[in-house]
């Protein structure tokens, strides 16, 4: 599927900082990130990239990709306030 430019140009990107990262209790795949996108604080984000990381405290300091614009969602019982672009 295609999306238009004008589509395109609405996304907002930015590049964030990964605070923070636990398991999401019961789930296979999910991690809780806490990511600093310059903003007064950190947002929450539910990922679902457990499975790729044998150990996912690595991901702590790391600057990623975020989708900071898409509208927030509850993820078992977790609002999410974005997506990791990865």
């Amino acid at each position: 599927m295609s999306i238009s430019f004008e589509d395109f140009i609405k996304l907002e990107i930015r590049i964030g900082t990964i605070v923070s990262v636990e398991a999401v209790p019961d789930a296979d795949k999910l991690l809780k990130l806490e990511v600093d996108l310059g903003e007064e604080s950190p947002r929450q984000i539910i990922s679902g990239i457990k499975h790729f990381f044998e150990d996912f405290s690595v991901l702590e300091g790391k600057q990623a990709p975020f989708l900071a614009n898409l509208e927030s969602r509850v993820i078992r019982g977790l609002e999410s306030q974005g997506v990791l672009m990865a």
